[in-house]
């Protein structure tokens, strides 16, 4: 398992619900955990990992030895956004080095399962709010950069262009499968668990 980087075409990809929690699935989130962890992150989707499966992992502190902060959401819905915009700088594992300020609101409702398997609600504020709204885009294929004021984007562009060169770099060298190929692998995985 390894961190895809932008403009890896599983990022735009819209995830699928999980039908069950199962030992596959929960050895997946703890390599999720582990590899943010490795990144010094404080939040994974399935998607940056390269797997189409709606599930999202946290730990604000980063430090996996603060279990009370370790959160694994299965299929997790915010059903509620509330509070005021706070606009706050941030980052993501997919695009390393790349930070810039995006507006959210303040506090969420959150629906998810849990590795047990059971329904749980959550009420989020700041941090919390900020990571899992972060990681929900990732799931429907936004990313932060989507949601830039336009100067902001105007402020990463050189960094992006340069993201995508190397990407192409890897493509033309055979590291990086054309997305066909992905795609026939997202949808074999998802026929396998949704």
């Amino acid at each position: 398992m390894r961190i895809v980087k932008y403009p890896h075409p599983t990022l735009r990809y819209k995830s699928k619900p999980l039908l069950r929690v199962d030992s596959e699935l929960k050895k997946m989130i703890h390599q999720m955990l582990d590899l943010m962890y490795a990144n010094e992150g404080i939040g994974l989707a399935a998607n940056q990992v390269d797997l189409p499966y709606r599930v999202i992992v946290m730990n604000i502190k980063s430090d996996q030895n603060a279990k009370e902060e370790e959160h694994a959401f299965i299929n997790p819905v915010i059903v509620q956004r509330k509070g005021r915009m706070e606009e706050k700088e941030e980052g993501c594992l997919s695009l390393p080095e790349i930070s810039a300020p995006v507006k959210r609101p303040q506090k969420i409702v959150l629906n998810a399962y849990n590795l047990a398997g059971q329904e749980v609600t959550w009420e989020l504020e700041g941090l919390h709010a900020r990571v899992v709204q972060h990681e929900c885009d990732h799931l429907d294929g936004i990313l932060f950069i989507d949601r830039l004021s336009p100067a902001n984007l105007l402020a990463v562009k050189q960094a992006l262009h340069d993201m995508e060169a190397a990407f192409s770099g890897e493509r033309q060298r055979g590291i990086i499968p054309d997305d066909q190929l992905i795609a026939a692998r997202l949808s074999e995985l998802e026929t396998a668990r949704t």
